[in-house]
């Protein structure tokens, strides 16, 4: 099923879709949140996502936590997450200069509000991938979702998969590894041309954790059509997220490298038009070694090959040889079909 986020279609075929996720790397500032819109929207990123969190919708006070957080993430959010009014304020910047707003919903109630908002499309993140209950009423708003895959096994994709088909709704999975940051021995990226064949009917792209492009630009040559990507404005900054971010500069890298790869993953093997020169000079043909009497018959002692390739190609040397000369030929000489008979 085609994905549509605004005006863009997604998918094989079509330009990638690379999200800068800014996650809670705002640390509730507006100001720094806005800041890390116009970067985004500078660095050439299609959107830039934020996140929705109502605290006691979402989790009970206490949860157990891994260990790249320094506080409970409770406690964490209760200080930095934006609240609603906060969202609809940089929805409207991000239209004001044209990137578009994505923002993922951590509660049922969080997604009724962002519905209000008029958002294009739920992103999903990993620890929601398995909630089908949810994911199911979400599916009833009739927009495109986009679900991360990370810490999850393929029967548990499998399940969520065949549920939102079943709903109709456009879909996309993203290959994650829920680490921060993951190791490359565990990122195992060949794993998202098994998705691209086991999930025919989802886009499928890559949400990446690691601090580097690399594997993002592994997975463009893998069949991944979407990219997101964590983003900070500086790794000094305190939260979970900093260490798994690439800063701006690093998202414009990204951007640019991933846009030459899209250019560069044509499957047609032929010879361009530009390639012709090259083969003039650089292919190779039949010349003499030494000079050649007119009626001489040809041995594969008098001839070989050297560039340019303008002669007789060098893979017919068997053809030649055997034939009768029929003029003098010097030696040293590009020999041609009407030397011979």
């Amino acid at each position: 099923m085609d994905i549509f986020i605004e005006n863009k279609q997604i998918g094989p075929g079509y330009p990638f879709y690379i999200i800068a996720e800014a996650a809670d790397n705002h640390l509730g500032s507006m100001e720094r949140a806005k800041r890390m819109v116009l970067e985004a929207k500078k660095a050439g990123a299609d959107a830039i996502k934020f996140q929705h969190h109502l605290l006691d919708e979402e989790m009970l006070p206490v949860i157990p936590m891994s260990d790249n957080f320094k506080e409970p993430l409770y406690e964490f959010l209760k200080k930095y997450a934006l609240n609603l009014a906060q969202h609809k304020e940089l929805k409207q910047f991000c239209e004001k200069i044209g990137i578009q707003y994505l923002c993922t919903p951590f509660s049922w109630k969080a997604a009724q509000e962002l519905e209000e908002m008029g958002v294009d499309v739920y992103k999903i993140g990993s620890g929601e991938m398995t909630d089908i209950p949810m994911l199911e009423r979400i599916a009833g708003f009739g927009k495109p979702m986009v679900v991360s895959t990370g810490m999850c096994t393929f029967e548990e994709i499998d399940r969520t998969y065949n549920a939102l088909i079943a709903k109709k709704v456009p879909l996309a999975l993203l290959y994650c590894i829920s680490e921060y940051p993951p190791v490359y021995e565990d990122c195992n990226l060949k794993v998202i041309t098994q998705m691209v064949e086991r999930y025919p009917k989802a886009i499928i792209g890559q949400s990446d954790h690691t601090p580097d492009p690399y594997t993002c630009f592994a997975g463009a040559g893998l069949g991944a059509t979407i990219f997101e990507k964590h983003v900070t404005l500086s790794h000094s900054l305190p939260g979970p997220d900093h260490d798994v971010s690439i800063d701006f500069k690093e998202l414009a890298i990204l951007v640019d490298g991933l846009r030459k790869i899209e250019k560069a993953l044509g499957d047609k093997k032929k010879v361009h038009a530009r390639e012709e020169p090259i083969r003039q000079w650089a292919f190779r043909s039949i010349v003499t070694t030494r000079r050649i009497s007119n009626g001489a018959t040809i041995t594969g002692d008098m001839i070989w090959s050297k560039r340019p390739g303008t002669g007789i190609p060098s893979w017919k040397r068997n053809e030649i040889i055997g034939k009768k000369a029929i003029r003098d030929i010097p030696a040293n000489t590009l020999v041609s079909v009407n030397d011979f008979k």
